[in-house]
């Protein structure tokens, strides 16, 4: 995540935390990065001097009582807080990564195979905000954060319990994000369901798939219009085909017409194994892609070798415009995109150390180990079998007695690739 360095009105330290640079701001708060006594990184968000009258801190108390509730995986755990304090303020667990919203505007829209990854991840994250009986209610790509270890969900100011119809909020005052709001939200519907976060993930899978929000326009009050009226379909253009159906039904009108949120899990699970690779397979991939400098990125979508292909073969890159291999499971389309060096992989997997059969021995030489696949070769030749090509442009194995050196550079290599391999 990208910081700023402090200025001279920012403080040092705060609640025990010190300040070390600024990673964000709001309409009512500054977001630094902060590192605890015991070393430990933080986001820790401040409302502004500014602003802090009795609603805000009520907004602030309630955002805090929230995140003492809520938590799973995909959400950015609470550290401490202090509502009451002169200037109030929070710390959250630091994600060091990329908010969606930069991320595609940086490096183009996610392929649909990492689209349907994020959006099982997401969803699940979600459903465990739903069984404490919460909304998060103002989900959109700025507040889905790129980490190491996946996305996460962030910025629960506006999270309310499902019940609840009230709202600390002036009257004919609606709060949210309007290009990632439901029209029952937009419409100051009340209570909400767990429905306005089915259609705001539906935004930010869009998003992600395309580069652009269902609804948009100049006037403010347009985008309500649209938003709100039934008859303005959401846009979906540049949406891949295999995703239609599904963003289709999040972004439907009636709240009542969207699939829940366990549905939606189980629909993008469908979807990714229809493909041939497992959801774990597909999340491991988001998360690297993510992570990824540009360059990698076509390597990382490559499509998965065969199980029995030999152990010297590279897999292909997944090319968009042509059709399955015969030798390997379909994939989504994938499209990357970017300037043309940008296209041209930079990693490549180590081939593996190729063995020779061992030349025998002298008598006072120790005996070096022979690898099972050598004494196969000894005890039954077959020089009809087929064998894996040997890489081009490498130097021949060595004999046994000279591969001492053979065998640790192999396994440099092997460890090299392994630190920079997707999964």
């Amino acid at each position: 995540m990208q910081t700023t360095p402090l200025g001279p009105e920012d403080p040092a330290q705060i609640g025990g935390f010190e300040l070390l640079g600024r990673i964000g701001q709001g309409g009512m708060g500054q977001v630094y990065l902060g590192e605890s006594p015991g070393g430990e990184p933080a986001a820790v968000k401040i409302i502004k001097p500014s602003v802090v009258d009795s609603t805000a801190r009520l907004r602030f108390a309630q955002e805090i009582d929230i995140l003492k509730t809520v938590w799973g995986a995909r959400i950015a755990q609470l550290l401490d807080a202090d509502a009451d304090a002169e200037q109030p303020w929070l710390a959250t667990e630091y994600i060091d990564g990329p908010d969606l919203g930069k991320h595609v505007v940086t490096h183009g829209p996610l392929p649909a195979l990492l689209v349907l990854s994020l959006g099982a991840t997401l969803a699940e994250g979600l459903g465990y905000v739903h069984k404490q009986g919460l909304l998060h209610r103002d989900l959109k790509p700025a507040n889905i954060l790129l980490g190491p270890n996946g996305p996460k969900i962030i910025d629960f100011g506006l999270a309310v319990f499902t019940e609840s119809s009230a709202s600390l909020t002036a009257a004919n005052t609606i709060v949210g994000t309007p290009s990632c709001m439901p029209p029952e939200q937009a419409n100051g519907v009340k209570p909400l369901t767990s429905a306005v976060d089915v259609y705001a993930l539906g935004t930010v899978l869009l998003f992600a798939a395309t580069g652009h929000l269902p609804y948009h326009a100049n006037n403010i009050h347009v985008l309500f219009h649209m938003v709100t009226d039934p008859t303005t379909a959401p846009d979906l253009t540049g949406a891949p085909p295999e995703l239609v159906p599904l963003l289709t039904a999040m972004l439907s009108h009636r709240a009542q017409d969207r699939p829940t949120i366990t549905e939606v899990v189980q629909q993008c699970r469908g979807l990714v194994e229809a493909q041939g690779l497992k959801l774990a397979q597909a999340r491991r991939r988001l998360t690297t892609y993510t992570a990824a400098p540009p360059q990698d990125f076509p390597t990382l979508l490559s499509a998965p070798a065969p199980e029995n292909s030999p152990p010297s073969a590279v897999p292909a890159m997944a090319d968009p415009a042509a059709g399955p291999r015969h030798d390997e499971p379909p994939t989504l389309p994938m499209v990357v995109h970017g300037p043309a060096s940008d296209t041209q992989p930079t990693m490549h997997p180590a081939a593996p150390e190729q063995t020779t059969q061992a030349e025998p021995a002298a008598q006072s030489a120790p005996t070096a180990p022979v690898p099972p696949k050598a004494e196969q070769q000894q005890s039954a030749p077959n020089e009809d079998a087929p064998r894996p090509p040997r890489p081009t442009g490498r130097t021949p194995a060595r004999s046994l007695r000279h591969s001492a050196q053979a065998r640790r550079t192999a396994q440099q290599l092997r460890e090299a690739y392994a630190a920079r391999a997707a999964f």
